[in-house]
Parts: C-alpha cells; sequence; structure tokens
C-alpha cells in the first residue's frame, strides 16, 4: 500500500514526481531497498521563491524493506539548499510484539536552519506548517491505497520464508487468514509526543464508544445569554473539558467563554483544543498575563506614538479597535523599545478586548466573544517592510494566535496601497486560515461604497479620518524621534527587568557556561523545593552534594561568545578542575527540560552541605558538527542564539516537618509564548514531529 504512493501520490498535491536512483535486493528477496529523488512543489509564498531562485526542491527518500523482521523503514533528508537548510525524516512501520493483527507507525523529523536569505523564520514556520500537514494525511492516505487493495481483491500478503523452507512446504497446502477491513482510529487514540506514534487496528471488533458525557447540563438561559447556540454535542464538550481543568489544573479556571473559544478553535475536538488550552494557560501563568493591565504601564513612547487605540463598537455589538498601521513608525518603535514592549503592549491590547466583549455582552443582552479590528493602511510603503520590523510583527501574529484564537471577528483592511501584496505574501502563512476568512480588504477608497465601511459599522461612529464624524481619539503616530534609540544592551537589560518583576528570577544558560545556584543545608532531611519554566531552548537540570563551599559565585564572560553576560544572570560555582565523584558527587538523574516547560519538584536531602541546582544547556546532535565553521555559523554564534537558554526559577527550602505533598510529578508543558519559541535569527534549530507534553 505505502509503494503505491510512487512514482507520483494525486492525494499529496506538493508530490510532483519521483525517479529511482538505486534499488537493491536481497538473494532471498528479505530485503528490499529502494532510493529515489522526490520532486517536490513547497507551498511557499511566490516572493520568497523568487529570493531563493527556485521553483521547486528535492528530496532524497531511502525506503527499506525486511521482510524478515517485518519492518518498513523510510528516511528522507533534502538535496536542495543542503548548505543551508538540513532537513531529515525517520518513518517506521512495525507489527506490534502484542498483537500480531496490529501496525505500528512511528514518525519523526529533525529541521535545522543554518542560513536563508534573512528568511530564516519564515522558511522555519513554513516546513513546519507543511510537515503537520502531512502528518494529518499520513493515515488517510495509507488507507485510501488499503481500500484500493481491497477492490482489487488484495486482502492477504503471505508471509515471507526462508527459499528452502518454501519448497519444503509446496506440497503442503496453506490456510491462507483472510484480514479484517481497516477501521477508523479516532483521534484520541493518537498518542503525541516527540514521535508521532499511531496503532492501525485491524481487528474485526468496533471501537469502544468514548466516555459518556457528565450527568450535569448548563443552564439554557446561561448558555444563551453568554455562551451562544450550542449544540448538545458542544454543550457536552464544554462541561467535559471544564470539569478536567477543576479536576487537574492547579491555577486560575478560564471562563466558560474562554475554554469555548479554544474548543471552536479546534472544531470541538476536546483532545487538540485542552492540549492548546493548557499550553496557554501555561504561558499566562509564566509572564503573568491575568495581571498586565493591573500592573504595567506602557512607556510613553508608546502612548505617544502607537497609532491604535478602542473605539465604540460595530453593528453587531463587538468592540471595535483601530490601527493607523500606515501613520505608525515601527523601525523606530522596535528601535527605541525592542520587540518585548511592542509584544507586551500587544498582549495588554488583547486583555483590554476580552475584558470589553464581557461589558458588552451585558450591555447589549446577548454573548460578544469577539472584537473588530480596523486597520488603516494610508501611507503604508516600503520602510514599514523594514525585516526586524516585519520579524516583530510575525512574532505578535503567533503570540496572539496561539493564546487568543476566535478572538477577531472581523477585520476590516482599508486603503491598501500597492506595496501591501508584498506585505501580506510574507504574513498570510502564518495566520490561520479561519482567521484569514474573516479578513475583508478594500483598495483606495473602495471603502466608500456597496459592501464597505457602512454595512459593519453605524455612520455616526466612522473616524474623522476616514470621512467620517466621528472624532477618533487615537494617536495619529508620525517618526519616533532617534533621540529615544536605544542600543540593543539596554534593550536586553530592560528585558531581564520586565521578567524579573515577580518572585521568580531570570538567568541565561549558554554553551558551555551553566547556570548554577547554591544552597546550603544545615539540617538533614530538608527539602529542597523548585519551580522553573524553560524560557528559550532545552536544558538538561541536575543537583549536586559537595561537603566543601565552592568559591564565590563568578560572572561568565562567555569565553566563546565574546559578550559579557548581562545583568549577572549567569553564575557558575562549580570549580572546572573539581572532579565528579571526588569533590561533588550528583543526587538526582538528570531531568531533560524541553523549551517551554514548567517544571516543579523536590529533593529530600540526606546530608548536610552545599547542594548545586545547575541549569545545562543540552546540545542536540547536529548533521554537520565536524564542518569548519562558516560565515554565517559565526555570525550566529556572536548573536547567541542558538546558543544561549533562558529559565526562570524559584527555589525555598523547607523543613521536613513543614512540608507537606510531594512536587515531584514534574508536570509540564509548552509555552507558545514567541520570544520564548525557536530563534529566528542567522541561526534556528527545531526539532520536532508534535509537540511534547509530560
Amino acid at each position: 500500500a505505502y509503494e503505491r504512493r510512487f512514482p507520483t501520490c494525486p492525494l499529496i498535491p506538493m508530490f510532483v514526481a519521483s525517479d529511482t536512483v538505486n534499488e537493491y535486493k536481497s538473494e532471498d528477496e528479505a530485503i528490499h531497498v529502494i532510493e529515489r529523488r522526490c520532486k517536490l512543489d513547497i507551498d511557499a509564498p511566490r516572493l520568497l521563491k523568487k529570493i531563493a531562485g527556485v521553483d521547486y526542491v528535492y528530496f532524497v527518500q531511502k525506503n527499506s524493506l525486511n521482510r524478515r523482521e517485518r519492518t518498513l523503514h523510510i528516511e528522507a533528508y533534502n538535496e536542495t539548499f543542503s548548505n543551508r537548510v538540513i532537513i531529515n525524516e525517520h518513518c517506521c512501520y512495525t507489527v506490534h510484539p502484542d498483537n500480531e493483527d496490529w501496525t505500528c507507525f512511528e514518525q519523526s523529523a529533525s529541521l535545522d536552519i543554518k542560513s536563508f536569505f534573512g528568511f530564516e523564520s519564515t522558511v522555519e514556520k513554513i516546513a513546519m506548517k507543511q510537515y503537520t500537514s502531512n502528518i494529518k494525511k499520513g493515515k488517510e492516505i495509507i488507507e485510501y491505497y488499503l481500500k484500493q487493495l481491497e477492490e482489487e481483491g488484495i486482502t492477504f500478503v503471505p508471509r515471507w520464508t526462508p527459499p528452502v523452507a518454501c519448497k519444503l512446504e509446496s506440497s503442503t497446502s496453506h490456510t491462507r487468514r483472510p484480514v479484517s477491513p481497516a477501521i477508523n482510529i479516532p483521534d484520541s487514540a493518537t498518542k503525541e509526543g516527540l514521535n508521532n506514534k499511531e496503532l492501525l487496528n485491524t481487528s474485526s471488533s468496533p471501537s469502544e464508544p468514548t466516555a459518556g458525557t457528565p450527568d450535569d447540563k448548563l443552564d439554557a438561559d446561561y448558555i444563551k445569554r453568554y455562551l451562544g447556540d450550542l449544540t448538545p454535542m458542544q454543550e457536552s464538550c464544554l462541561i467535559r473539558l471544564r470539569q478536567w481543568l477543576q479536576e487537574t489544573h492547579k491555577g486560575k479556571i478560564p471562563k466558560d467563554e474562554h475554554i469555548l473559544r479554544f474548543l471552536r478553535a479546534r472544531d470541538f475536538n476536546i483532545d487538540k483544543a485542552r492540549e492548546i488550552l493548557c499550553q496557554s494557560l501555561t504561558w499566562r501563568k509564566q509572564h503573568q498575563v491575568d495581571y498586565i493591565l493591573d500592573t504595567w504601564n506602557p512607556p510613553q513612547v508608546l502612548q505617544d506614538y502607537y497609532a491604535g487605540g478602542w473605539h465604540h463598537h460595530d453593528k453587531d455589538g463587538r468592540p471595535l479597535y483601530v490601527l493607523r498601521l500606515g501613520q505608525m513608525d515601527t523601525k523606530g518603535l522596535v528601535r527605541a523599545l525592542g520587540e518585548e514592549a511592542l509584544l507586551r503592549y500587544v498582549l495588554s491590547i488583547n486583555e483590554e478586548g476580552l475584558r470589553r466583549c464581557e461589558e458588552n455582552t451585558k450591555v447589549f443582552g446577548r454573548p460578544i466573544s469577539s472584537w473588530t479590528c480596523l486597520v488603516d493602511l494610508e501611507g503604508l510603503n516600503m520602510r514599514h517592510l523594514w525585516r526586524p520590523g516585519v520579524k516583530a510583527l510575525l512574532r505578535i501574529i503567533e503570540v496572539v494566535e496561539a493564546n487568543y484564537p476566535e478572538t477577531l471577528g472581523r477585520l476590516l483592511i482599508l486603503r491598501a496601497p500597492r506595496v501591501f501584496p508584498v506585505l501580506w505574501t510574507l504574513v498570510s502563512p502564518f495566520i490561520d486560515d479561519n482567521t484569514r476568512k474573516k479578513f475583508l480588504i478594500y483598495a483606495g477608497n473602495d471603502y466608500q461604497g456597496p459592501g464597505g465601511l457602512l454595512d459593519y459599522i453605524d455612520k455616526e461612529i466612522i473616524p474623522d479620518f476616514l470621512g467620517g464624524e466621528c472624532m477618533c481619539e487615537v494617536p495619529e503616530g508620525g517618526l519616533v524621534p532617534k533621540s529615544l534609540y536605544r542600543t540593543a544592551e539596554e534593550l536586553e537589560n530592560e528585558d531581564i527587568k520586565l521578567w524579573t518583576e515577580t518572585i521568580y528570577q531570570s538567568a541565561s544558560v549558554f554553551k558551555g557556561a551553566p547556570h548554577e545556584v547554591l544552597i546550603q543545608i544545615v539540617d538533614a532531611s530538608s527539602v529542597i523545593t523548585w519551580d522553573f519554566d524553560v524560557c528559550k531552548g532545552d536544558i538538561v537540570f541536575n543537583i549536586f552534594h559537595s561537603k566543601r563551599a565552592p568559591q564565590p559565585p563568578k560572572k561568565d564572560s562567555l569565553g566563546a561568545h565574546s559578550i559579557t553576560s548581562p545583568g549577572g544572570n549567569n553564575i557558575q560555582l562549580i570549580d572546572k578542575v573539581w572532579q565528579l565523584g571526588r569533590d561533588y558527587s550528583m543526587v538526582e538523574s538528570p531531568l531533560i527540560c524541553k523549551e517551554g516547560e514548567s517544571v516543579q519538584g523536590s529533593h529530600v536531602t540526606r546530608w548536610p552541605g552545599f547542594y548545586i541546582l545547575q541549569w545545562k544547556f543540552h546540545s542536540m546532535p547536529a548533521c554537520a558538527t565536524t564542518n569548519l565553521p562558516r560565515v554565517d555559523d559565526v555570525l550566529a554564534s556572536l548573536q547567541v542564539s542558538s546558543h544561549k537558554c533562558k529559565v526562570m526559577y524559584y527555589t525555598e527550602v523547607i523543613g521536613s516537618e513543614d512540608f507537606r505533598g510531594s512536587m515531584t510529578s514534574l508536570e509540564s508543558s509548552h509555552s507558545g509564548f514567541s520570544q520564548l519559541s525557536a530563534a529566528t535569527t542567522s541561526s534556528s534549530q527545531s526539532h520536532s514531529s508534535s509537540m511534547i507534553s509530560r
């Protein structure tokens, strides 16, 4: 069934053609290896293809069938741009060890972007989007060809036997056991982790029904007043997800309206909605988003030059946000504030939007769960396509898409100039398809005609700068004075301040320069507890014990990076001459923590002395680690992008008599916060086939 997708597959539109470049068969026909060169038409913006100078990309795929061990291994790597981008994929079909009627499928991939004409982030997003789409279609494609074989009368393939055994058994009759038709596997059967694993169950017994819906029902008046029309299935999904949160989530439980947004974003698939909701709740906890409106005041530069603000509501009662993007100096704002302040301001806008939706629900007596955004592009030109500004915009879109789903009811884009298609080409691949359907784009003065603004906004509140009668208090923007520009070092220090306003401390972890915290224990049987979030990169967490006091902490000079650690947030305690097992010992097994994970744990001390908590850079295996350094790699190391990790942590020592419960479950989930996601400078690396959640 798998071989039928070659030389091309109509179910995979991007798979244009393939040629066999090498083939091997063993004498006993147990081993069959085919190597093909595959031609792919990647779904990428035309502008990016033009810059790269290619229309198609080529991959080499090697399929190794072992009939003796009943396995099929599939390996693929990119041939095009292999000096800039390294892609490796591995898939494996095997027989389940406990049930021969089951086929196991395992898939994993790695992506390492060294450099790509300054569009590393764009390429990474396109690759991950394409790969995720392929994972979803994999089962559909194999079932299509299985059904095709059944229609041709092929329902059984005899087991391979050695040639000699075949001759001995040729005179005896074989009883062929028919294979039951394949059945669909519910989404909940898919186990997502670092590998995407799937069981294709071909047993004849029907799949077990999912757990019954809860007995309790939502009040009909409450649904109509605050949630809108829900089918019984949708209501059941909401109740079940809310109950799961109440039983397992230790933090603030979101309101039903917010839970419903995540369910709608995933078409009421509970497993998928629960995954993205948990990621978002972790992200909100990490960055204190629930308190941003009360605790954070936007810098004066934003108040003066950010040309956006709330302005009444549309005809459906949705809060209306007006953004005069064409009048805004994006380059000046990024240079004066940095991406983090801009991102935080956008978060405060979204939090204010949620608050206004609640208020309008009460005012209009019907559920209002989204807002309308009016974007005026008058004045947009090539200076708005400044690369760092576009990068900041893409990161902001990523965060909003992940944590505020189904909040945009409608987006009205007015006075789109001729340069707009260029910006749209770069931005549109990062916007969810459902969100994109809510966009209405008007060129020139088309918004004044039929089907224009008057269809969505009352005449009385159309802003004056659009020819209306209502005075709009949104700032006019303008150029940010260069005297307000700040250096990269100042912005980095400011970022550290932003993330250390709570009891959590911030630390940077570099390749070859771990961050270490010293805890002195006087009474044995004390309990060391910790709570940390891996904000950027992957780290290894260790705990050591020593009877000797380490030397006073020293700030890391980041030797290889030639950059001093800002704010003194990288401390190393273990002397380089110390030997593990002689001068200090490991008291817990190393724990590898992935980017975005939140980890809590505890350790009961056995001896007094000095305990060292260490966060160490976790190196991912790379395909070209032995190559001589290239210019791109040197620049990447200077930017401390792929060699820098960030953690936020809190530690406490508790007497054993005061310790209640155990914190060693090490619960964790991913953060969708884009500043803390994979680096988007000249060197970025991802290793994923699907999100991991422990």
